[in-house]
């Protein structure tokens, strides 16, 4: 199978997360491994064959779906290859197709708010964690201070029914250690944002977790990536 890697993002520990469109069925596919997260060396910048515009030949493929994260399918590591660089107007033209305007477009009536601007999915329930989405507005990229006193990427955005408050995730916005915000280019992108004629993001639904003991688990919305018209593929490096 051959994917297009649209969706690259930072996981805790350094680790990463990545996915894409099968460029045969144009559905979301999420390569993991059994039982860990997707090493760091597996970044086309460390001689793996990850990166954003990239096209990946996965090898063999076995689909382990587990609601809402239905796009996961395990893979063999050594059988991941990079086959090619995408040319601009293919990555932005599959965008264009799958994009959506509305998240419940893209998760379902299972994305329910569930504090202030914060929207999630009860585990077990929905039939999608990845998609696209082009906000109503320019998104408000910033920096807010988690609970634990870390800084954390965060965008602001609407989509014409929900006004959503989420984590950004994007790989691409930090720094080597893939934990600390580079606040310079978070700065920047939040320019570009705002300066750009068409916007789409990649969003996603995380792993359940719960913000504290009294609180249920869920899966919650964040935003995977930011891809703009002006350049539509930004490549890690």
């Amino acid at each position: 199978m051959r994917i297009l890697l649209n969706h690259l993002t930072r996981m805790r520990g350094g680790h990463i997360c990545v996915a894409g469109v099968d460029l045969e069925t144009r559905r979301h596919v999420r390569p993991v491994l059994a039982g860990e997260m997707l090493p760091f060396y597996l970044l086309a910048r460390y001689g793996g064959p990850f990166d954003v515009g990239q096209v990946i030949e996965l090898g063999r493929l076995r689909a382990v779906p587990d609601a809402p994260h239905v796009e996961d399918h395990l893979f063999i590591e050594s059988q991941a290859k990079s086959d090619r660089p995408a040319a601009a107007h293919e990555f932005w033209s599959i965008l264009e197709e799958l994009c959506r305007r509305r998240l419940r477009d893209v998760f379902g009536m299972e994305l329910q708010r569930n504090c202030g601007r914060h929207y999630g999915v009860e585990p077990g329930c929905g039939t999608a964690s990845l998609g696209f989405l082009q906000p109503g507005a320019p998104p408000d990229l910033y920096i807010a201070e988690r609970r634990n006193g870390k800084p954390q990427v965060r965008m602001r955005f609407c989509d014409g029914e929900i006004e959503a408050d989420a984590g950004v995730t994007d790989l691409r916005l930090h720094g080597d250690d893939h934990a600390t915000p580079n606040a310079p280019l978070v700065r920047a992108a939040a320019g570009w944002l705002k300066q750009s004629r068409r916007a789409i993001l990649a969003v996603g639904l995380t792993r359940q977790f719960r913000v504290s003991e009294r609180e249920p688990y869920r899966h919650w919305l964040q935003v995977n990536n930011i891809h703009l018209i002006e350049t539509p593929i930004w490549r890690l490096g």
